[in-house]
């Protein structure tokens, strides 16, 4: 199973770990499932942090890659193929970092882990991080196996 991150999971695990569920806790610590970090995650934390809505202990640029190298999760770019499948996706979600996370997910077969409701209603396979119940009635996405 290869899983990539959404965001918001990401920086969980590395400032707020016990909002993750115990599955997700699991994939991240026994380093069983190979995890992806996307260039969009990247680009998100970047710009949150320079608006001042996202507090790291360093600076992005340092921090990003630090903690990728840090817990060996590998990075993805963002390829035209993505670009192009987030342009072509219902318009479930209005935030374009998950979308072209959506899209990644779909292009490359990865799993996406996500605490984001929103991120159910995309045509993926979803693994759910949140501590908070699975919603129930908003998925078409395929269950995590």
């Amino acid at each position: 199973m290869r899983v990539l991150l959404d965001t918001q999971c990401w920086l969980y695990w590395l400032l707020d770990p016990d909002r993750l569920n115990a599955e997700a806790y699991r994939l991240f610590e026994e380093n069983r499932h190979p995890l992806y970090l996307s260039a969009a995650s990247s680009w998100e934390i970047a710009i949150k942090s320079a608006l001042g809505k996202l507090l790291l202990p360093h600076p992005a640029r340092e921090y990003v890659p630090a903690r990728l190298r840090e817990h060996g999760v590998t990075p993805i770019p963002i390829e035209h193929s993505h670009a192009l499948q987030a342009g072509a996706l219902p318009d479930h979600h209005d935030d374009p970092f998950d979308r072209l996370l959506v899209a990644q997910a779909q292009v490359d077969a990865f799993k996406l882990l996500t605490t984001d409701p929103q991120m159910l209603r995309y045509d993926v396979e979803v693994v759910w991080a949140s501590r908070d119940p699975r919603p129930r009635g908003k998925s078409r996405a395929r269950p995590s196996r």
